[in-house]
C-alpha cells in the first residue's frame, strides 16, 4: 500500500533490528527515526513527535518497559502508540500498566510488523486500550 504517512520512532540496542525495522517501514512511506536504548529514546522523543515507538523489551540504560511507562506517564506522549518488539516473553502485566497497544515477537514477519505501525498510526488520538481487551473508561465515547 503506497501513500502511508506517519512518523516512527524505532528503539533497539541491535543495530541490524533497527535497520531491519527502518528499511521496512521507509519502503512503506514511513519516515523513521532510531535511537539505541529507552534513555536515548526518551531524549529526542519530544523533538521527533512520531505517531508510533518501536520497543525492544531488553535495553541497555532503560528497558522497553520503563520506557513504555514513562511515554504513558508524560501528557505529551501518552497518546503515541508503542509496539513492543522483543525476543523474550512480554513481563506479565506488561499490556496493562506500561500501556503497550501491541506485541511481536522476534523473529517477526516485516508485514506484520507493517500492519501493526499502520493500524496504530491511523487510530487517531485515541486512548490507549490493551489489546485483546474492551475497556470503557468513564466519560469516552
Amino acid at each position: 500500500m503506497t501513500g502511508a504517512s506517519g512518523r516512527v520512532l524505532v528503539v533497539d540496542d541491535n543495530k541490524v533490528i533497527r535497520q531491519l525495522i527502518r528499511v521496512n517501514l521507509e519502503l512503506e512511506g514511513f519516515e523513521v527515526v532510531t535511537a539505541a536504548d529507552g534513555a536515548e529514546c526518551l531524549e529526542i522523543v519530544h523533538s521527533v513527535r512520531p505517531d508510533v515507538v518501536t520497543l525492544d523489551v531488553v535495553m541497555p540504560r532503560l528497558d522497553g518497559v520503563r520506557t513504555a511507562a514513562r511515554l504513558r506517564g508524560d501528557p505529551r506522549t501518552r497518546e503515541v502508540g508503542i509496539v513492543m518488539v522483543s525476543a523474550g516473553q512480554l513481563p506479565e502485566g506488561t499490556g496493562g500498566p506500561a500501556g503497550v497497544d501491541a506485541y511481536l515477537a522476534k523473529p517477526f514477519e516485516p508485514a506484520d510488523l507493517v500492519e501493526t505501525v499502520r493500524r496504530l498510526v491511523g487510530r487517531g488520538p485515541l486512548p490507549p486500550e490493551p489489546r485483546g481487551q474492551a475497556a470503557a473508561a468513564p466519560g469516552q465515547a
